[in-house]
């Protein structure tokens, strides 16, 4: 236990010296020639500090390199601004990685998981099961949101000069997303469009609810047909599985270096002004969702028996992945892995239970929903009776119900529950500023989530919830 000790406090220290070597390198650092070569440089030396940072940690495991990442990450937004954009593509390459591999690992994984259930009862009820947890955790969620806006009130007493500021610098962004909320179908048409007329169309657009269907459909019916006849089939997409697996296990040691990008990308275009100005809005959010977060290992732990802090430090790796990235499709592999890996649930559970999670499981962005349409109306002096409330409460449930899992998402919904209440539409301008630092966290939370559902469902279905032992991936 003392060597461990020591050993982190090396690594540690190592991080801050290389911290402490920025600093003194640029506080030192000859003047340079013209502005684009100073930010080239400085730019070069953040990636220099962040390379020796990692290299102090290499023994940590993915995970704690990830958070050092993330860390300095944001020292780098704060210290560069705007420039720090010249690394962006270092992130952008590893979420399309990550990408290029969900719709064969999802399509894959679910109709493995659908046909190995091995009974048109046991996939009712492990389905039943996985979308009554979501429904509970959607009110609970939403309600939690408008609970806290009403009782903390962010947005009274915002000064007018705040809210002008605002409106002009975003009001354009504010336009585009209620311009492209008035395309959205209606629930009918949405329900409709989930049957694909064409599989290799939806493959090709990423449609996940239509691929979802497709590959749920193909399990029920090779559960229909003669098992011996069926075995070429199960056991080629059990091999695109493994091989999907393997692929994010290889492009998972990317991770630290891709998430520094992103989070000193994300830093550096919106700053500290935004942040401070709308403070009080991000606060009750931020605090609603770490609320929201509290609840879930509590859930697993009451009904699945399972640590509460064990399931955090196994599900932590998919939460750093879905804080950079703002995408829960985009993290679904790793989501996957730390489910099967360091919780133990079972692969069956875990193929059918995290693709439909990652589709239909935004409670996050629910409660992110019921909080921003009080804090617009107390903004703008509309008072929301109980009616109101009631129905922005239905209307986030709904609308977060199949909202892709893509950054930004959140917004476009929230158009549709204002606009659902008379609540103007042009006050979304009044956070489009800080819209992506709120996307990362409840990102985050969708997919705690959806893990805590796969956890639940497994043990009632008997099983045993117990980690892997395994060298590397995620969970080393």
């Amino acid at each position: 236990m003392k060597k461990k000790k020591r050993d982190l406090g090396r690594r540690l220290a190592g991080v801050a010296a290389a911290a402490a070597l920025s600093g003194a390198a640029l506080a030192l650092g000859m003047p340079a020639p013209g502005p684009a070569v100073k930010i080239a440089q400085a730019l070069l030396l953040a990636c220099a500090v962040a390379v020796l940072a990692f290299t102090t940690l290499r023994k940590s495991g993915i995970p704690a390199r990830i958070l050092a990442g993330l860390l300095l990450g944001a020292v780098a937004g704060l210290v560069y601004g705007p420039e720090a954009a010249v690394i962006k593509p270092v992130g952008t390459a590893f979420i399309r990685l990550i990408k290029m591999v969900i719709i064969p690992l999802i399509f894959a994984s679910l109709l493995v998981g659908v046909a190995s259930l091995g009974d048109l009862k046991k996939l009712g009820r492990v389905g039943g099961k996985t979308i009554a947890f979501f429904l509970v955790y959607y009110v609970f969620a939403v309600g939690l949101g408008l609970f806290l806006a009403n009782t903390l009130k962010p947005g009274s007493n915002m000064p007018e000069s705040v809210q002008a500021r605002l409106k002009a610098e975003y009001g354009e962004a504010a336009g585009a997303q209620a311009a492209r909320a008035e395309k959205q179908p209606g629930l009918g048409e949405v329900l409709v469009n989930i049957i694909p007329d064409n599989p290799a169309q939806a493959i090709g657009r990423a449609d996940m609810l239509q691929i979802i269907f497709f590959a749920m459909f193909m399990g029920v019916v090779v559960t229909l047909l003669d098992r011996k006849k069926m075995q070429p089939v199960l056991a080629f997409f059990e091999a695109v599985n493994d091989i999907m697996i393997k692929i994010v296990e290889i492009v998972i040691r990317l991770a630290p270096y891709a998430v520094f990008a992103l989070i000193a990308s994300v830093v550096g275009a919106f700053g500290a002004d935004i942040l401070m100005s709308l403070l009080r809005y991000c606060a009750v959010t931020i605090g609603g969702l770490l609320v929201l977060a509290a609840s879930y290992p509590a859930a697993v732990r009451l009904l699945a028996r399972y640590p509460y802090f064990k399931f955090w430090k196994g599900i932590f790796p998919a939460q750093l992945i879905g804080f950079s990235t703002s995408s829960s499709s985009a993290t679904l592999p790793v989501s996957m892995e730390c489910a099967e890996e360091n919780i133990g649930v079972s692969r069956e559970i875990t193929s059918f239970v995290l693709p439909l999670g990652a589709t239909i499981n935004m409670n996050g962005t629910a409660l992110y929903q019921g909080v921003t349409a009080v804090f617009i109306a107390q903004v703008y002096g509309i008072p929301l009776g109980l009616g109101a409330q009631l129905t922005i409460v239905l209307t986030a449930t709904l609308a977060s119900i199949g909202a892709a899992g893509a950054p930004a998402m959140g917004v476009l919904m929230l158009v549709i529950v204002l606009r659902q209440v008379g609540i103007p539409l042009e006050g979304i301008a009044l956070i489009m500023g800080v819209e992506r630092i709120l996307d990362m966290f409840r990102t985050s939370m969708n997919i705690t989530g959806d893990i805590a559902a796969a956890a639940v469902v497994a043990h009632s279905e008997g099983e045993r919830l117990k980690p892997k032992i395994k060298e590397g991936g995620v969970v080393a």
